[in-house]
């Protein structure tokens, strides 16, 4: 897939304000600084579609970035960002939680995680309320170019292990880069896929 526009739509806190034209949605999400907007900046080839922060937990809201006049990418708030405080953490979960239970259009929630970490509770304890709610999913490892080779494998290997402690079998898994520009085409293939077969 090669995408040719991207444009932002609407940003708003409330699910039900979100776009109501029946496009298939593709969600991307992670833990606070995980590289959600460099990856989203990569991915559509546009430089500042997604404001890149050095300061976890700016994005706040429920992004709609219409792609190729076809379907929609979602650039979802952080979760567990530990300097919100608990009620501003409370409330992006709110937001969070009401879009993936309520937004029929939702087609892939894209689980960031950042690879130079070994697995971390937070993230496996969202993995898992995916899986209790039949929520459609992948995993994109992220900043692949900060780590080695050898490192990565540990770390992707125990996050496995860790995820077929409750699971029958792992979703998509993806690798990434976005200085580097690596796991685009995987990422986009991908999501090409989905389209063709709901399309038929």
């Amino acid at each position: 897939m090669v995408i040719k526009k991207a444009e932002f739509i609407i940003s708003n806190t409330d699910s039900s304000l979100c776009p109501k034209d029946g496009r298939l949605e593709y969600a991307f999400i992670g833990r606070s600084n995980v590289g959600k907007s460099s990856l989203i900046n990569m991915l559509t080839g546009v430089k500042g579609l997604a404001l890149t922060s050095s300061t976890p937990g700016k994005t706040q809201l429920i992004n709609h970035f219409l792609i190729n006049d076809a379907w929609y990418l979602v650039d979802l708030p952080g979760y567990g960002y530990a300097r919100r405080g608990k009620k501003g953490r409370e409330k992006i979960q709110q937001i969070i939680d009401a879009y993936l239970s309520e937004r029929e259009e939702l087609t892939c929630l894209f689980v960031l995680l950042d690879c130079r970490h070994e697995p971390q509770k937070i993230d496996l304890e969202f993995i898992n309320q995916l899986g209790e709610s039949d929520i459609p999913f992948a995993i994109i490892f992220t900043k692949i170019d900060k780590i080695s080779q050898r490192k990565l494998n540990e770390n992707v290997a125990q996050y496995k292990a860790k995820l077929l402690e409750t699971w029958d079998e792992l979703p998509p898994v993806f690798y990434t880069s976005a200085e580097h520009k690596k796991g685009k085409d995987e990422v986009l293939s991908y999501i090409e896929e989905i389209n063709k077969a709901v399309s038929g």
